[in-house]
C-alpha cells in the first residue's frame, strides 16, 4: 500500500467520491497557490488547461520525488520536453479512455458533414448557389480507421451503422475479436484504396509525424480525411496543395500548431472544416473523475496501472544517472 502518499488533483477531493483511504491529498488545478510542498507529491494529475506543459514546468523541477505524472488528455508530446525536470523512474501515463466518447462523436460527425458537403455550405452560399448538390453516402465506401486504441475503436464501431466498408489500421497488425487490424507497414497500399480516412491516433515515433506529402500523394482523388489525432502533426502546406487542386476534402480537429495563425490558408478554403478541440465535452468531467478513481485504487495497491506510455529513464538535470 501506499499509506501516506502526496497526491495532487486538478478536482477538490469531493468531487471524487470513493477515492482510498490512505493517501494525502490536495487539490491544484494548475492556478493559483500551491497545497503543499512540491518534493513531497508522489502522484501528479496534470490540470487540464491549455498550455499545459507551462503549467507544468513551473512545478516538475521540485518533485523530486514523483512516481506518477497523470495527464487526462490522449497526447502527449507536449510533455516530453519536461522529462529531464523529472525523476528517473516517474511513469507517465495518458487518459486516452477519458476523451474517448467526444472525440469518437467528434470524427464521426466530421465524416458525415464532408459527406454532405457542409465544408462547402459553412459560408453562407448566395441564393444562386443553392441548387441540388451531388453529395455522397457512407453506404458502401471504404473508410480507414488509423489508430486502434480507445478512441479508434469506438469509431469503427460507430461506423457499423453506416453499412460502410471499415478498416482497421494500428502500429502492429493483430487480429482481435472484432477482426482483422492491420499493421502501420500496410498503409501504402491500404490508402490508394480509402474513400475516407479517419486519424485517431499516431502510428510513428518520428517528430514530423506520417503526414507529411508522400502520404498525402498516397490518397485516392476526392478522398476525404477527418483527423482528430493530438500530438499527430500534419504538413499543413501540403494538405493546402492538396485542396486547391481539389484532391481532399478534410476536417481538423487537431493541426501540426494546434491554433492556426489568422489569415492562414486553411482557414479559408473551401473544402476545410477546422474545429476546436473535441476532448472537452459534458462527457469529460465525469469519465475523467471515474477514471482517476480507479486508478489511484490501482496505485494505492501497487497494482499495474493503465495507459502508462514512458517510464523515464532519463536522470534530472543536475543529476548522475545510476
Amino acid at each position: 500500500m501506499k499509506d501516506g502518499a502526496t497526491v495532487w488533483l486538478p478536482y477538490r477531493r469531493n468531487r471524487i467520491p470513493g477515492l482510498p483511504e490512505g493517501l494525502s491529498y490536495g487539490y491544484w488545478d494548475g492556478t493559483g497557490p500551491l497545497p503543499g510542498d512540491p518534493a513531497e507529491v508522489r502522484f501528479l494529475v496534470g490540470p487540464p488547461v491549455p498550455g499545459a506543459e507551462h503549467v507544468l514546468g513551473r512545478v516538475l523541477p521540485g518533485m523530486r520525488n514523483l512516481e506518477m505524472l497523470q495527464l487526462l488528455g490522449s497526447g502527449y508530446d507536449h510533455v516530453m520536453p519536461l522529462l529531464h525536470t523529472m525523476p528517473a523512474g516517474t511513469r507517465l501515463a495518458t487518459g486516452c479512455e477519458v476523451r474517448r466518447v467526444a472525440t469518437a462523436e467528434r470524427a464521426v460527425t466530421l465524416l458525415r458533414a464532408l459527406c454532405r458537403g457542409l465544408d462547402r455550405c459553412a459560408g453562407h452560399p448566395s441564393p444562386e448557389e443553392w441548387r441540388p448538390q451531388p453529395y455522397t453516402t457512407l453506404v458502401g465506401k471504404r473508410v480507414l480507421v488509423i489508430g486502434y486504441g480507445a478512441v479508434g475503436a469506438d469509431v469503427a464501431a460507430r461506423l457499423g451503422a453506416f453499412r460502410c466498408e471499415t478498416v482497421v489500421v494500428a502500429r502492429t497488425a493483430r487480429t482481435t475479436p472484432a477482426g482483422r487490424v492491420y499493421g502501420a507497414q500496410d498503409l501504402p497500399v491500404l490508402l490508394p484504396t480509402a474513400d475516407a480516412v479517419v486519424v485517431c491516433a499516431s502510428l510513428t515515433d518520428q517528430p514530423g509525424g506520417m503526414w507529411g506529402a508522400n502520404t498525402l500523394e498516397l490518397l485516392k482523388d476526392g478522398a476525404l480525411l477527418v483527423h482528430v489525432a493530438p500530438d499527430d502533426p500534419m504538413d499543413t502546406q501540403a494538405l493546402v496543395r492538396q485542396v486547391r487542386a481539389g484532391r481532399l476534402r478534410v476536417a481538423l480537429d487537431a493541426t501540426d500548431s494546434r491554433q492556426l495563425p489568422p489569415g492562414h490558408p486553411l482557414r479559408q478554403l473551401p473544402g476545410v472544416l477546422i474545429t476546436p478541440d473535441a476532448g472537452f465535452g459534458d462527457a469529460f468531467s465525469p469519465a475523467s473523475t471515474d477514471f482517476l478513481r480507479r486508478q489511484l485504487y490501482r496505485y494505492a495497491r501497487g497494482e499495474q496501472l493503465d495507459n502508462v506510455v514512458l517510464t523515464n529513464t532519463r536522470p534530472r538535470t543536475g543529476e548522475r544517472a545510476a
